[in-house]
């Protein structure tokens, strides 16, 4: 299997507050080798790790995030920022495609092209793949310019891939360079992380997987039998995704709400909760496959500034047909780790 190490860094209280807000415009808006690659977490917010693209490779970071299906990587660099940006002109190997590709998020549309080229994560390769080259980033405002990735590598399903090609692992299962169609997060606390593609590592869990099937091929959505503040049922949402993507806990905006009234939290700019850090807080439990996953306080509590701790936790309503749901993002995956499995679903 591949193991790609993956990087974290610490936030600030107001970066924090920031990437929260950052997470729910994303939702908002768009409603052989076992190889680890290893995965920053964006200040707990935000896990990215390296590939390359091009021969010869130019490095670029990339958060690998299962809430969305496409590669893409900028191809011009936003003023006074760090970016690594790719230059087909540098790669022997680079095909045009010229399609046009936009994926629209929170802070606004993200622009660029289609282009063919091999891309190499870990000790894997993909020759001739198709992935978009962004020439606009603008979009993503002030939080992209900061941060630490310079592109997102989409590990979803291909019903949500924009323009229909292939995703990333439809493209590394079918080259048949993975023992096992699958692929797995560790997401350190604090620390680095690690994706492992075609398999899993044994040195980041104990116990035995429990598998719980996709209810949609689309983001890797699942039934949600229940969730509990405590012993009281706080939800009647039938839905959940597991998102790598988004660093927190987010539900319907109604229930959501009504916890953080249970745990004394306060709203800020109506998107993320402070609670007292003195606080005593009940367990969260949510029920995936008959089984029940429970978060402690210490998973729940993001980050202290003084007296007040931000919960990991925010309000987002997705429209029908896909909501109402929770997206079961970082702050579940820190504490859980998962396999997705792409063969069995």
């Amino acid at each position: 299997a591949v193991h790609v190490p993956l990087t974290k860094r610490e936030l600030t209280y107001q970066q924090t507050v920031d990437a929260v807000n950052k997470g729910v415009e994303k939702w908002e808006a768009r409603l052989g080798k076992d190889d680890p690659i290893v995965i920053d977490d964006y200040q707990n917010a935000q896990y990215y790790g390296e590939i390359s693209v091009g021969t010869p490779g130019q490095k670029e970071m990339v958060i690998f995030d299962t809430g969305s299906a496409n590669l893409w990587v900028p191809n011009t660099r936003p003023f006074l920022s760090q970016k690594n940006i790719y230059d087909h002109s540098k790669s022997s190997t680079y095909k045009k495609n010229g399609t046009t590709f936009a994926i629209q998020y929170g802070s606004g549309p993200v622009p660029g092209v289609f282009s063919a080229d091999t891309v190499t994560i870990g000790d894997l390769q993909l020759k001739d793949y198709t992935f978009a080259e962004v020439d606009k980033t603008s979009g993503l405002g002030l939080g992209y310019r900061l941060g630490k990735f310079d592109g997102i590598l989409g590990l979803g399903w291909d019903s949500i891939s924009v323009g229909h090609v292939p995703t990333p692992m439809n493209a590394l299962v079918k080259s048949g360079q993975l023992p096992e169609p699958v692929f797995a997060f560790y997401l350190g606390n604090k620390q680095p992380g690690e994706l492992v593609f075609g398999g899993v590592d044994p040195k980041h869990y104990t116990g035995s997987f429990s598998f719980v099937p996709l209810s949609s091929e689309s983001y890797w959505e699942i039934n949600l039998d229940g969730v509990k503040l405590g012993s009281q049922s706080v939800s009647s949402t039938k839905s959940a995704i597991v998102d790598s993507g988004t660093s927190l806990l987010a539900g319907p905006k109604s229930e959501v709400s009504q916890i953080a009234a249970k745990l004394g939290a306060k709203s800020i700019l109506g998107k993320e909760y402070v609670v007292d850090c003195s606080a005593k807080l009940p367990d969260l439990t949510f029920t995936l496959g008959g089984k029940d996953y429970t978060l402690k306080q210490a998973d729940l509590i993001l980050q202290a500034s003084g007296s007040q701790c931000v919960l990991g936790l925010t309000g987002l309503d997705v429209p029908p047909p896909r909501g109402p749901l929770w997206i079961l993002g970082d702050v579940f995956m820190r504490k859980y780790y998962v396999q997705f499995d792409w063969g069995q679903k």
